[in-house]
């Protein structure tokens, strides 16, 4: 279970990191401001930040599927949120300082994520029917059609929607990987989920690069947070049997509540610098 921990805190320390990279790059490409322009994925990915902070996501995203044959949904996607508490501590090499509050809330994101290391049960991979798999596909699908929909939605909302839509992609890439039952090449082919990970991958930069190209970026951090550690750990409790240590239910409750709350406080250190400059 502590090798499913260290994954995980490596995962986010990847994510965190990359999340920085590519609101830059977002920031400084230009693209189609009234509506979600998947021409926008092809434009950044010439900025070699951008692909810095891609190789970064994949980094994160096979330590945390490591993290996930392991750990239940719940610890692992609270220990993803933890990625602005290392993006904030980064922060600091920008010459950012940091106030009594983002100090206060990095520790209380190390106190939650040690309450939810205490009290979880080590989990190995859940085995899901057909139906599981449709509902999956078919979510993401839904996704995508509402994303695109919400993309040419008023600035107020659409920053908001786009960066809970991203979030919720996010997690449907957690919950696929929760489910795939072997890394072996070619079960990996064969297995719907891996073709889940990657549409719901996809989708989910495009909709986080298009909230952050004209929105806030705290906004739609702060939502994406939300949309990726809320559902999957709710699925993986309701349908996927993850569970804590006998009696410790309310200390992983509480950490929880703990890490996701302190990195909400943290949203603000995905923004990059206001500078916005045209794509070479």
């Amino acid at each position: 279970m502590w090798w499913g921990l260290i994954c995980a805190l490596l995962a986010a320390c990847a994510y965190g990191i990359a999340s920085v990279m590519q609101a830059v790059a977002a920031r400084a490409t230009e693209g189609d401001g009234d509506r979600v322009d998947p021409r926008l994925l092809v434009r950044v990915l010439k900025q070699w930040k951008f692909l810095a902070g891609l190789g970064l996501d994949v980094l994160g995203f096979v330590a945390q599927l490591a993290a996930l044959q392991t750990l239940p949904l719940f610890v692992v996607q609270s220990a993803l949120a933890a990625s602005l508490a290392v993006t904030a501590v980064a922060a600091i090499k920008l010459g950012v300082r940091l106030g009594r509050r983002e100090w206060t809330a990095i520790a209380v994101v190390c106190l939650g994520l040690a309450l939810l290391g205490a009290s979880a049960e080590s989990e190995g991979t859940a085995s899901v029917g057909t139906a599981f798999h449709l509902g999956l596909g078919g979510t993401v699908v839904v996704l995508g059609i509402a994303g695109m929909l919400l993309g040419r939605a008023k600035e107020s909302v659409r920053t908001p929607a786009l960066g809970l839509i991203a979030g919720l992609c996010f997690g449907m890439v957690a919950i696929a990987g929760r489910i795939i039952p072997s890394v072996a090449p070619f079960d990996l082919l064969t297995d719907p989920a891996v073709y889940v990970v990657a549409v719901a991958g996809g989708l989910a930069m495009l909709f986080y690069a298009s909230a952050l190209q004209r929105g806030g970026v705290t906004t739609a951090t702060a939502m994406m947070v939300i949309g990726e550690t809320v559902l999957p750990s709710l699925i993986g409790v309701i349908v996927l049997g993850d569970r804590t240590r006998a009696g410790l239910a309310p200390l992983a409750i509480a950490g929880f509540v703990l890490a996701v709350a302190a990195a909400l406080a943290l949203a603000r250190f995905g923004e990059p610098a206001p500078e916005r400059v045209s794509a070479r």
